[in-house]
């Protein structure tokens, strides 16, 4: 290899924990100037160990050794210690998943985008005003507080400060997770158009197959820590050379190729059943201090969900979707309209009787879920009592979602994301409800748990014979999911029916506006 054309080459990088493990074992990649790499993986793989080291940000408990070589000047991470971290946030920056980590919740967006910067009053304000425009947002953001944004504008926000400094590299550790389709690709979009304007060598780690296929051009696949494949995007995706590929490829929810739910209850008997839960005209106002902290989240929605049916709800971040579910179950009270659940209503100002809930809910974020300071087995048999069964159902419970019986004895920081949003659905099944919300549950999951998840939910379903209430930004995933899809935008139903017609003959312009921003579908079986 050589560097003339290169933005980044790192080789022999290896990361060791104190007790000796391997993290990330022997890696060398290579970025080029005014390219694309993305680097894919499951959880654990070693992938955001790699950047963090390749930063100079290596945790402090960790040992590193390797090269970097930055256009044409090569560091020895561990010889050239200082000269290397001098890289950090000039020629190599890095833009972690969560923009609430890069960002200060107590200063203005304008300070953090030129902090460090010695710059007179007017020249601040012209670089702020600079910056802001290149990543396409107003002037009126400096002013603002991280928490006064939406996740798409925190993120322009979080790489305008990181461009403030001309990296010659730019590093995007999973950078739209949790990100609704249509923000994920104008954040996408955004990196792709600033690494060819400044000409960066742009690093993209991903779980996300589609983003990689799309926004790539060469790709780097890991797994425990080793490169097991390497390439041009459209060589490793197209014929992928080793098992462990082509398992991520198989593991990746579709738009395309056959119904993946041909058959269903709900397309058959059970649409002869009424209701099993039928939520009539809701509203729900959530009111700010000052003129304009008026929002209307939910705007006299209406649908019904009938036993064992499964029923999806799409749409961009803010459009009502979890509000939605948080009124159904309860969560939230309605300003307007009624929930009524088997024919009985539960209107806005009255109150469940005793017994266990008929429905349960999974949340997004396996990670908060969780109470860390409680065991799982304290955390389902607290269910099992709501649900007034015994609590030497723990080690049933746990099974039923494919965990050993001896996980009851872990506390939440042992366990794996994918094992925690498991301990979670148990949670959830504990009280046997007849509707399971879904918020997101499996967002933050690579594509392999990912798919072992939704498997686990559909054996479930089968099994446990509850309706599900699926809410997704991933219309891949609602498809294997959903027997019929609701679309909401500000607050309101723009369309509704099956899946199958939804995805494939949209009739309102939102809808055929989400299908298009959809990564990775042109060339899928290149």
């Amino acid at each position: 290899m050589t560097t003339d054309d290169m933005g980044l080459l790192a080789s022999g990088i290896s990361v060791w924990a104190a007790d000796g493990r391997s993290l990330v074992d022997d890696v060398t990649i290579q970025a080029r100037a005014g390219h694309t790499l993305v680097i894919v993986g499951e959880s654990g793989a070693g992938k955001s160990m790699l950047a963090r080291t390749i930063c100079a940000l290596t945790p402090h408990s960790l040992r590193a050794q390797g090269r970097v070589a930055l256009q044409g000047r090569e560091y020895d991470i561990v010889r050239n210690a200082r000269a290397f971290k001098g890289l950090r946030g000039q020629g190599i920056v890095w833009l972690p998943q969560d923009p609430f980590t890069s960002l200060s919740p107590t200063q203005r967006c304008g300070d953090q985008i030129v902090a460090g910067q010695r710059l007179s009053q007017r020249e601040r304000r012209e670089r702020i005003g600079e910056r802001l425009r290149e990543v396409g947002l107003p002037e009126r953001v400096a002013r603002a507080y991280p928490h006064e944004l939406s996740g798409g504008m925190r993120q322009r926000v979080a790489i305008a400060a990181a461009l403030d400094s001309s990296p010659a590299v730019f590093i995007a550790d999973e950078p739209t997770t949790a990100l609704d389709v249509t923000t994920q690709k104008e954040i996408l979009d955004l990196l792709s158009d600033l690494r060819s304007s400044r000409g960066m060598a742009l690093v993209l780690i991903t779980h996300d197959l589609a983003l990689a296929r799309e926004y790539g051009d060469e790709v780097v696949v890991m797994r425990h820590g080793r490169v097991v494949e390497s390439g041009t995007v459209s060589k490793v995706f197209a014929h992928p050379e080793t098992p462990y590929t082509r398992e991520l490829a198989a593991a990746e929810p579709r738009l395309d190729g056959p119904n993946p739910r041909p058959e269903s209850p709900a397309s058959t008997a059970q649409t002869e059943l009424p209701p099993l839960v039928e939520a009539r005209d809701l509203v729900k106002v959530f009111r700010g201090h000052g003129r304009g902290g008026r929002h209307i989240a939910v705007d006299g929605v209406s649908l019904a969900i009938k036993p064992q049916e499964s029923v999806g709800i799409v749409g961009e971040s803010g459009s009502g979707k979890t509000t939605l579910a948080r009124l159904i179950i309860g969560l939230e009270k309605a300003d307007s309209g009624s929930v009524s659940i088997n024919g009985v209503e539960r209107g806005p100002r009255r109150t469940r009787a005793g017994g266990p809930p008929p429905i349960g809910i999974v949340f997004q974020n396996p990670y908060s879920a969780l109470n860390p300071a409680r065991s799982v087995g304290a955390t389902l048999a607290e269910a099992l009592r709501v649900g007034g069964r015994e609590v030497s159902e723990v080690a049933q419970l746990l099974q039923s979602v494919d965990l050993p019986a001896s996980y009851a004895d872990r506390y939440p920081a042992r366990l794996s994301g994918g094992e925690r949003q498991r301990v979670a659905i148990a949670r959830a099944l504990a009280t046997h409800p007849q509707l399971l919300i879904c918020d997101e549950a499996v967002s933050a999951l690579d594509v392999s748990v990912q798919a072992s998840v939704l498997e686990l939910l559909l054996r479930l379903q089968r099994t446990e014979g509850f309706a599900l209430l699926f809410i997704t930004h991933d219309l891949a995933v609602a498809r294997q999911m959903c027997d019929r899809l609701i679309v909401m935008k500000d607050g309101v139903i723009v369309e509704e029916g099956p899946t199958e017609d939804i995805l494939h003959s949209p009739r309102q312009d939102y809808t055929r506006a989400l299908l298009a921003a959809v990564p990775g579908q042109e060339g899928h079986d290149d």
